[in-house]
């Protein structure tokens, strides 16, 4: 198939600013406001076990990213793999499918980070209405647009000096919270905290791997700008493995040592400042007011970097497919002068605003605060078309292109595949039990389902599969790998 393709973009990041950008995206806002709900969902300090789990997932998951970025080094992460791998016998619907719903999933979760970074600012500005906070989480949001709008050498300083920021604030609470640490509160769990034989802790289990997950999410940021990342066959797999692993450090330290200074009874009291701005009451508890309105601010700057490099990698996202004429062709243009894809980035921007009014102004339950629900529902959303269709991915690239350069393979495959369908499948399976009321699951098919209406519409227009001839275009196979072949093994 003979594309007119627009100019390529150009490879300009390596390992450090790749491992930034992932690592920033990871460690924004979310585990200084999931950990209260990670406390909820587990009924104490036995919530440490959400994070772990979360981390095997991420990191099995990951691996999956790892073989598939390495060998597919495009713009658009998911949308590439499911491309080359399902055309076979279901033409462009898979690939149509995921960028239908990623367009909605990734600005979702980064209208989290923002409802999370107005939540931190209520900390600093106690008296700030509804009304103020819509307008605030607005304005970041259009801040970010306008530092997005310029060359992508300048966007990847930006991005190390936001990370720099990141580190630091999250090693400040850690380190006060283990000059003032008590092990008898973050160690002392409460009778039966784990009886595997109740469904009760199963469900626990389940939103507590949601929300783990979640806080994990952003190691695949950089597969998603393939195109962009310099040696993608040694930079990508690295990148992803070593920023989960450098999370999953900082988390655990970080749940123990907030678990050890605040009682874990009063991140689930509404009217505590725990609950709402944990990583403040650690500051605050154990330096005073003034050192933890500074973190705050480190904390309101991390959440900011989070939303940044978030949109930075989801504005790729539909750029490729539409570069492919698998979605809407004005998402193929780029910047003349500036060299980026500008309709990605402001329907992005767009659907971050609406999803961070849609948190502000519906579910203000206890037990279904708005930002749990979300979670819920992006992770659901999730599942179908990007992580099960991705994990599928592996098997079928590796029987139908055997001849595909993979700078790295799975270590131990098919075991990390197999791990991670579990993970993900214990998310889904009891997402509606973990969420009564919310229904994600009865969601997330009713938008898939909406995509299948909306593919037949686009193929018939367009006039292709299955209202015209499938086409089988193996890019990655017959191109010369030679940009790809470092080593990640």
């Amino acid at each position: 198939m003979s594309l007119d393709r627009p100019p390529a973009l150009a490879r300009r990041i390596g390992l450090f600013q790749a491992t930034a950008i992932n690592m920033s995206q990871m460690c924004g806002i979310g585990p200084f406001v999931t950990i209260p709900l990670m406390v909820a969902a587990f009924g104490g300090p036995q919530a440490i076990i959400g994070w772990i789990a979360g981390a095997i997932l991420a990191l099995v998951d990951g691996l999956i990213w790892a073989e598939l970025g390495a060998a597919m080094p495009g713009s658009g992460g998911t949308y590439v793999y499911l491309r080359e791998a399902f055309q076979y016998r279901s033409g462009r619907l898979m690939p149509f499918l995921f960028v239908w719903t990623a367009m909605l999933f990734i600005p979702l979760i980064m209208s989290t980070g923002v409802q999370g970074l107005v939540q931190y600012l209520g900390y600093l500005w106690p008296h700030m209405s509804t009304g103020q906070g819509d307008l605030v989480g607005v304005g970041v949001v259009v801040l970010v647009f306008l530092l997005l709008w310029r060359k992508i050498e300048n966007i990847g300083k930006v991005t190390v000096v936001l990370w720099a920021v990141m580190v630091v604030s999250v090693c400040v609470v850690i380190f006060a919270a283990f000059t003032h640490f008590h092990p008898s509160m973050a160690f002392t769990w409460p009778a039966h905290a784990i009886q595997l034989g109740h469904g009760t802790f199963w469900i626990g289990f389940a939103s507590g791997l949601t929300i783990g997950i979640y806080d994990y999410l952003g190691y695949n940021t950089t597969a998603y700008m393939g195109a962009e990342v310099k040696d993608p066959g040694r930079v990508l797999p690295r990148s992803i493995v070593f920023s989960i692993i450098s999370i999953m450090g900082i988390y655990l330290l970080l749940q123990v040592g907030v678990l050890g200074v605040v009682p874990w009874k009063d991140m689930l009291d509404p009217n505590n400042v725990a609950s709402q701005s944990v990583a403040s009451a650690v500051l605050q508890k154990t330096f005073g007011k003034t050192a933890a309105d500074v973190v705050t601010v480190l904390i309101l700057i991390t959440a900011f970097a989070s939303v940044f490099t978030g949109l930075l990698g989801g504005s790729r996202v539909p750029y490729d497919a539409a570069r492919d004429r698998v979605f809407f062709r004005s998402f193929a243009k780029l910047h003349p002068k500036y060299n980026f894809p500008v309709a990605g980035l402001v329907a992005m921007c767009v659907i971050t605003i609406a999803g961070f009014l849609f948190a502000r102004h519906v579910g203000t339950s206890a037990s279904h605060p708005p930002l749990a629900v979300l979670i819920a529902l992006l992770t659901t959303v999730m599942v179908i078309v990007q992580a099960l269709a991705q994990i599928a991915a592996v098997t079928v690239l590796r029987r139908r292109q055997p001849n595909l350069a993979r700078p790295y393979r799975m270590l131990l495959y098919p075991l990390p595949s197999i791990v991670a369908g579990i993970g993900w499948l214990v998310i889904y399976c009891y997402a509606d039990k973990a969420n009564p009321g919310v229904h994600p699951i009865e969601w997330s098919i009713a938008w898939v389902v909406l995509g299948i209406i909306a593919f037949l519409i686009w193929s018939r227009v367009e006039k292709v599969w299955p209202f015209g001839a499938k086409e089988i275009h193996e890019q990655y196979l017959a191109e010369a790998p030679a940009e790809r072949v470092g080593s990640a093994s």
